[in-house]
């Protein structure tokens, strides 16, 4: 049996995008920014699409600036505001201990340009306190960065109150959304963000494409020079077909949220039921404010990287964290940030299941987990010393 459980990492292609990727590919070939017939064609289907994924995200065509995907547009929206603050004599950052490496490396960058850049801490349920975005807020902050759904355990983040305490103090605010459109309703005017960023391939578009929002009126610098497309403020040439697929995929996603919503609620409902049955192991983050579908555990005396290869082995695609670190030996800098110790961070396992798996599915993952589960701790010296009790268990 096969079962891809690992829909945060990326997900298949959708065939209504698969569709529009081919059609305009064929029937749209011009360049969008020539001044000739077929090019205006593409400029049609250019700005369609941007009319189309304004509108899911409650946002005008003007401010939606396309990109290669989720990263870039993190990357652009905080060192736009990172320097515009900095103009105002305004140098502090602020985000959380659990963000994405798009941005925590972003605002590494900037540390080393002289920012003073601050993260917040998230407590063991992985949600950061409003309060204290409130509290880290003073006269020389020009940037507070929340993701609004974590990548690695799903914890939704109260971007809301967040956004409105940014409106507040009149500081820019900046979400990382990539995880959460197409999964949940992301309304950028309910939020209150001056950037948003998405990523095509985490809701069945293709992967290479995505989206900043930028509101009007918020700094946007130029990150990639070189043309006059997007409004000059994102060189090259559109990749349209892609852009027009992931319209597609938004669309399709969001028409579906209320089905497979439900659905992926059920089947984590008893996947978590289930895995927490195996001693000694523990999930990660809130149960509740999590997105559907995400399941995050840790099991002691397990190493992760081994537990994906035996799990492959059964035919489970599953992931130990973000895909963007998947290589790494390191323990999930998310998982430390909850208060996981090393040697149980090291245990981690995320399944992150779509609107194809089946109740079929979670039966499989239950049996296999397991078993897999207890093949990995019977050759972990860390597993025999707890169990001779020369190590203390945790969980």
């Amino acid at each position: 049996m096969f079962v891809y459980a690992d829909h945060a990492a990326t997900t298949k292609i959708l065939p209504c995008a698969l569709e529009a990727y081919n059609q305009t590919a064929w029937a749209f070939y011009g360049n969008p920014s020539s001044l000739h017939t077929e090019g205006q064609r593409a400029k049609e289907v250019l700005e369609k699409s941007r009319g189309e994924i304004a509108a899911v995200l409650n946002a005008d065509p003007r401010e939606i600036y396309f990109t290669s995907g989720g990263s870039e547009a993190d990357n652009q929206a905080i060192l736009s505001a990172a320097y515009a603050g900095a103009k105002k004599g305004k140098r502090k950052l602020i985000s959380t201990a659990i963000e994405h490496h798009a941005v925590l490396h972003t605002l590494e960058k900037l540390q080393k340009e002289g920012f003073e850049v601050v993260l917040l801490p998230v407590g063991h349920e992985g949600i950061v306190k409003a309060e204290d975005v409130r509290d880290a807020i003073d006269e020389n902050t020009a940037l507070v960065s929340v993701m609004l759904a974590n990548n690695e355990i799903g914890t939704l983040q109260p971007v809301e109150e967040i956004g409105k305490i940014c409106r507040e103090k009149g500081v820019l605010f900046h979400t990382d959304a990539v995880q959460a459109v197409g999964h949940i309703p992301v309304d950028v005017q309910s939020i209150g963000c001056d950037y948003l960023a998405l990523s095509a391939h985490k809701f069945g578009g293709p992967k290479g494409v995505g989206v900043l929002y930028a509101k009007r009126g918020a700094p946007l610098s130029v990150l990639i020079a070189g043309g006059a497309q997007e409004r000059g403020k994102r060189a090259g040439t559109e990749d349209l077909p892609a852009i027009a697929a992931m319209a597609a995929a938004l669309k399709a996603s969001v028409a579906d949220m209320g089905t497979s919503s439900a659905l992926l609620k059920k089947l984590q409902t008893k996947l978590i039921f289930g895995l927490s049955r195996i001693p000694h192991s523990s999930l990660n983050g809130d149960r509740e404010r999590r997105l559907p579908g995400n399941v995050s555990f840790c099991f002691e005396g397990c190493e992760g990287e081994a537990l994906l290869l035996y799990l492959d082995d059964e035919g489970i695609c599953a992931s130990s964290g973000s895909a963007c670190t998947s290589g790494s030996l390191d323990p999930s800098h998310v998982l430390l940030a909850i208060g996981r110790v090393h040697d149980v961070a090291h245990g981690s396992l995320r399944l992150t299941l779509g609107p194809e798996n089946t109740e079929a599915d979670v039966d499989y993952l239950l049996e296999k987990i397991p078993e897999v589960v207890e093949k990995v701790r019977s050759f972990s010296p860390v597993w025999r010393d707890l169990r001779e009790g020369k190590r203390q268990f945790i969980l």
